[in-house]
């Protein structure tokens, strides 16, 4: 960075012989950085504070940009012009992982209906509902054990357990996995309803794929009274409502 007239060369104000080999050498691509830097440091340093260049005849030792602070020198190394294209790059990517599946419920009757689940990742899973032909009124609903539905609840086993819990209602702290509380059907005998649960996923060693959803004829009193205080192994011992429709989770 010089400026050139026909009494004499400057060097940012200072005066430097033309014919000194180094200072023709900066026009080069590591001098011209350098050059680069050295403006910069001058727009932003008041004006008292020089910079100058000193005189080398050692060709093995080029001349550095020197501060008027004390003991500063600036050096660019050539490694450093590069430095931008070494970093290295990794790639980030999230996926979103939605898992779903489906019951159909059929009853002995006219009771019929769809059940729908969905998990995003590893979050709770959203249980969507609706069910026709049943009675005013609430009813038990819940998941049980095994998906054979051919011999009502004697095939589909217990509520669905893994942790060897009492009966309960669905926000309780200890309960049935498959407790899932009571669904309402309207004058009509439609139920629809929508739960969210952190205990029926759909992948792992607890996932509900293959077992079954009962909706039973009667309200669950969700382990307060005594018809359905059941767990794993006393389902089959206490007196049951009797299930109006059921269907196998896939």
């Amino acid at each position: 960075l010089y400026l050139t007239s026909k009494s004499s060369h400057h060097i940012l104000g200072s005066h430097y012989p033309p014919e000194n080999p180094h200072f023709h050498s900066l026009t080069n691509c590591k001098a011209a950085a350098i050059a680069a830097m050295a403006a910069h440091i001058f727009t932003t340093t008041p004006s008292h504070l020089a910079l100058s260049f000193p005189s080398s005849t050692n060709p093995s030792n080029p001349p550095v940009l020197l501060s008027s602070f004390r003991g500063v020198s600036l050096k660019l190394p050539r490694q450093s012009l590069s430095l931008a294209a070494t970093i290295p790059k990794k790639p980030f990517s999230v996926f979103a992982v939605t898992k779903k599946a489906v019951a159909v419920l059929k009853g002995n009757s006219e009771v019929e209906g769809v059940v729908t689940l969905t998990q995003e990742n590893d979050g709770p899973t959203t249980v969507n509902v609706r069910i026709t032909g049943l009675t005013p009124g609430p009813h038990g609903f819940h998941l049980h054990e095994y998906g054979d539905t051919t011999n009502g609840c004697m095939s589909t086993g217990p509520h669905f357990n893994p942790n060897n819990m009492t009966h309960g209602a669905p926000e309780d702290e200890v309960r049935h996995a498959g407790d899932l509380g009571n669904i309402i059907a309207n004058a009509d005998g439609v139920a629809e309803a929508t739960i969210v649960d952190n205990q029926i996923p759909l992948s792992g060693p607890n996932a509900v794929v293959g077992r079954a959803f009962v909706v039973h004829e009667l309200e669950d009193d969700l382990g307060k009274g005594n018809y359905l205080a059941c767990n794993s192994s006393s389902c089959f011992s206490r007196k049951l409502p009797s299930k109006v429709a059921e269907g196998r989770v896939m």
